[in-house]
């Protein structure tokens, strides 16, 4: 399917602290892309949005897009948006973004093992370390150099 995006995204939160860290591995074809951020504090639901709507933010526009992610907060959302369960009452400003990403495009979220040499643990790995500078240093967005993307493991 040369019309189909492939997104792999992990988050992690460190509910001590509040601080919380996203990373995503985008695949259009062969060519990869992927950033990693954070926030000092926040809810693991704004992590899980923030990173969602980032990684949307970089999938071209008119394509399928396909979510993976081992994390039910990122899988859920378009059952929230959809109104199944409570309605958001928190950082409506990013389901407001995610709606916008998502609209006019077909996207399907499935559930990813985090599995060694994966894209999914790749990813989990650097939202990990997003989570430890957010929490020392604060909100910050940073694009994962292309020399470590070529180690995600995506498959071919």
């Amino acid at each position: 399917m040369a019309n189909l995006i492939r997104i792999w995204i992990e988050t992690t939160h460190n509910a001590a602290f509040r601080s919380g860290g996203w990373a995503y591995v985008l695949a259009e074809g062969s060519a990869l892309s992927g950033a990693a951020g954070g926030e000092r504090t926040g809810s693991p639901e704004r992590i899980a949005l923030a990173g969602l709507t980032e990684a949307l933010k970089g999938a071209p526009v008119g394509m399928a897009v396909e979510v993976l992610s081992s994390i039910p907060l990122v899988r859920g959302a378009p059952q929230r948006m959809a109104g199944a369960g409570e309605p958001p009452s928190e950082d409506l400003e990013l389901w407001a973004q995610l709606t916008t990403a998502l609209k006019g495009r077909s996207a399907r979220f499935e559930a990813a093992a985090n599995a060694p040499r994966t894209p999914t643990a790749f990813a989990t790995a650097w939202a990990e370390l997003a989570r430890d500078k957010a929490k020392s240093a604060g909100a910050f967005r940073a694009a994962i150099p292309k020399v470590n993307l070529a180690k995600a493991g995506v498959p071919a």
